[in-house]
């Protein structure tokens, strides 16, 4: 009898114990899983600041970068204004040299056929 006595006595601790450990366990793993989500969460908004900083960063060198790329353009043109008008000048002018010689040598032509004619 005290064999069973101390048999049973050993199995209710055992099972005592069992139920203990695992509720220690399940304590343990709802620790982690709090501990988890709250790093989760942490992790979550320093990546969404970081990204939102970058994007501004982005957004400012972009703008930086069109503005810049829009002068250039602007002196560009401005440049360009500048050759064409000369270049016409220069056109203009040889055009109006070259009227005159033809005018000149047309007036030569008409009196050397005028004087050839008498």
């Amino acid at each position: 009898m005290k064999l069973r006595l101390g048999t049973s006595l050993l199995l209710a601790l055992l099972t005592v114990s069992g139920v203990m450990f695992a509720q220690g366990m399940k304590e343990d793993v709802d620790k982690g899983a709090k501990d988890a989500a709250e790093a989760t969460k942490k992790a979550t908004v320093k990546t969404a600041h970081a990204t939102k900083k970058a994007a501004q960063k982005t957004k400012d060198a972009t703008t930086d970068a069109a503005e810049k790329t829009g002068d250039v353009t602007k002196e560009a043109a401005i440049k360009t204004e500048d050759a064409t008008k000369s270049a016409a000048k220069k056109t203009g002018h040889v055009v109006k040299k070259g009227a005159k010689k033809t005018a000149h040598a047309t007036k030569e032509g008409a009196e050397k056929t005028k004087d050839a004619v008498k």
